[in-house]
């Protein structure tokens, strides 16, 4: 399900690195683009308690005939490390910058994820690889 995963290298002051995975299930998997934005922002809690929804942004775009989906939230990254063990990350600090290509054969995932600073550095060449997606 992994199709590529990258290690974005970390800017000064932040202590890791990021990380930029693109995902594809096959057509009709991995779940519909709403609730995949729904998931990604509840990874997110904000250090106020307040909602994460409130806070991310949404955008929808066409690019190259595609629709692309994007998201793009920040606080504390609280996933689950791997499914099912039950282990969560709680890493503060952190931003989530997600994308659901739609495709004619199923759709793409690609979901960045890393410290603040790490993700801003990053976010221009993201944008600019998610612009490149064609469908062939």
């Amino acid at each position: 399900m992994r199709v590529a995963q990258y290690k974005l290298p970390k800017a000064p002051g932040d202590s890791e690195d990021a990380s930029l995975v693109l995902y594809y299930f096959g057509q009709g998997q991995g779940g519909g683009t709403a609730a995949n934005v729904e998931r990604w922002i509840g990874q997110m809690k904000q250090p106020d308690g307040g909602n994460s929804n409130d806070m991310a942004k949404e955008e929808s775009l066409a690019i190259n005939g595609l629709k692309i989906t994007t998201v793009d939230v920040g606080g504390t990254y609280t996933a689950e490390m791997a499914p099912g063990s039950g282990t969560f990350y709680n890493n503060p600090n952190y931003r989530l910058r997600a994308a659901v290509i739609e495709t004619p054969k199923g759709s793409y995932y690609l979901k960045l994820v890393g410290p603040e600073k790490t993700v801003a550095k990053w976010a221009k060449s993201v944008g600019e690889f998610i612009g490149s997606f064609e469908f062939k």
